[in-house]
């Protein structure tokens, strides 16, 4: 066992971090999302590795969850989840172009795309807001580290300050299911 990692520091570490975040950018994030919902618009996600399970799992909380709640469609697209045209778009053009050129085929004007980096350095999700700017599309970026690129690029940002992947990654889920409970207006159990 390595002695380095110690489970009362870590939750340590996310209490400290926890005060470093701007509640205000995850607020605003939160209502995009909702008015993205609620008029009908496509919410589109995308990410790599710990980041690609990230995207998938917003889409399957919040279509389950928000539709489910309110009896309206939840038409959100998780562009990790095909994996015929990933491998189509990366083996026949470029690896950069796997979510850009689904953005391209999917998104129209209003519609939201959550790209989701802990670096915020990812060339594919770059190139995926790139090209939901060029469709008229909003973006919302999800990321860790200092925000890297993408957090300049795109529209709105909730950025998790710390350079600890395994943090960021948590965040980015707690940000999600924060959206769910919003969505659904469900209340936070606060069990003693």
């Amino acid at each position: 066992m390595d002695a380095t990692f110690n489970v009362s520091r870590y939750l340590q570490a996310h209490a400290r971090l926890a005060h470093q975040l701007d509640q205000p950018a995850f607020e605003r994030g939160i209502e995009l999302i909702r008015q993205a919902f609620l008029s009908g618009h496509k919410v589109l996600t995308c990410g790599n590795g710990g980041s690609a399970t990230t995207a998938s799992h917003y889409i399957c909380d919040w279509a389950k969850s928000g539709s489910a709640s309110t009896g309206l469609p939840f038409r959100g697209i998780s562009l990790v989840d095909n994996a015929g045209l990933i491998t189509a778009f990366g083996n026949d053009l470029s690896y950069n172009e796997v979510f850009a050129g689904q953005v391209r085929s999917l998104a129209d004007k209003g519609d939201l795309l959550i790209a989701i980096s802990g670096s915020g350095n990812s060339p594919n999700v770059l190139a995926a807001v790139r090209a939901a700017h060029e469709a008229g599309a909003d973006s919302l970026a999800v990321v860790g580290y200092d925000g890297g690129q993408l957090m300049k690029l795109a529209r709105h940002a909730v950025w998790i300050p710390s350079f600890d992947m395994q943090l960021c990654e948590d965040l980015h889920l707690m940000f999600g299911h924060m959206v769910m409970k919003r969505l659904c207006g469900s209340p936070i159990h606060e069990d003693a």
